[in-house]
């Protein structure tokens, strides 16, 4: 009998195994925690700024098959389209930082859908959240790849949202082009200069500014072939 396919979002994306530039990364990275509070930092200073709150993101699951403990964690956005209103939990984050990004998420904000840890990673389509950040009931399972023994019902450790398929991008845009992007404006200036996708490449749960949304999106009505030959001119 084949192992059974879980319906759900692939249960560490790109916060473990792989990043997409390739380089190899640890599946829970302590750097992230956004919970240990160091002695004398729990007030906000005077003076200080808050960061700007986000308005869109960028998600990242696995559109492959891969298998842990015998479970197809196999989540690409067709799987998300083909899903009882077109809607699903975003299950089985393990960052903290990604954790808290989705802590943050607003219901009807918009968020790229990211084919990661594949033959070709990139922005496959849009979703947005249909529902705020909740307990994860994954990390309670000991039957789930997401189980997390260190979790307690009355103090869990993890969360997730719901996010519902908008649909697919006029063409798929591969990380290849965005990374030419990103190269360019950090050089020259631009809106990509700064995206998490590259500063914090290892987050499967990203924040975009409002102007790397719109950059990005407007990617979708050129032609990749004017691209390449714009970049490198």
């Amino acid at each position: 009998m084949p192992p059974k396919k879980r319906p759900r979002v692939g249960p560490k994306t790109a916060d473990p195994a792989k990043a997409d530039g390739g380089e190899k990364v640890s599946s829970l990275d302590a750097s992230d925690g956004g919970t240990r509070k160091v002695a004398g930092t729990s007030k906000k200073r005077a003076g200080a700024v808050e960061p700007p709150p986000h308005n869109h993101w960028l998600m990242k699951s696995e559109p492959e098959s891969r298998f842990e403990n015998g479970v197809d964690v196999k989540f690409g956005i067709e799987d998300l389209k083909a899903m009882p209103d077109q809607t699903s939990c975003w299950d089985g984050v393990r960052s903290f930082q990604a954790r808290n990004f989705m802590r943050q998420m607003k219901k009807g904000q918009m968020a790229f859908f990211y084919h990661s840890n594949c033959k070709e990673p990139g922005i496959a389509g849009l979703m947005k959240v249909v529902k705020e950040a909740y307990v994860d009931h994954t990390q309670f399972d000991k039957k789930d790849v997401h189980f997390d023994g260190s979790s307690k019902p009355d103090n869990p450790k993890w969360s997730m949202v719901d996010v519902q398929y908008l649909r697919m991008m006029k063409r798929f845009i591969p990380l290849s082009e965005l990374k030419r992007y990103h190269l360019q404006h950090r050089a020259e200036g631009g809106p990509l200069k700064d995206m998490a996708l590259f500063t914090k490449a290892r987050l499967s749960v990203q924040p975009l500014t409002t102007e790397e949304f719109e950059f990005v999106l407007g990617l979708e009505d050129k032609a990749p072939g004017r691209i390449l030959t714009k970049l490198l001119k």
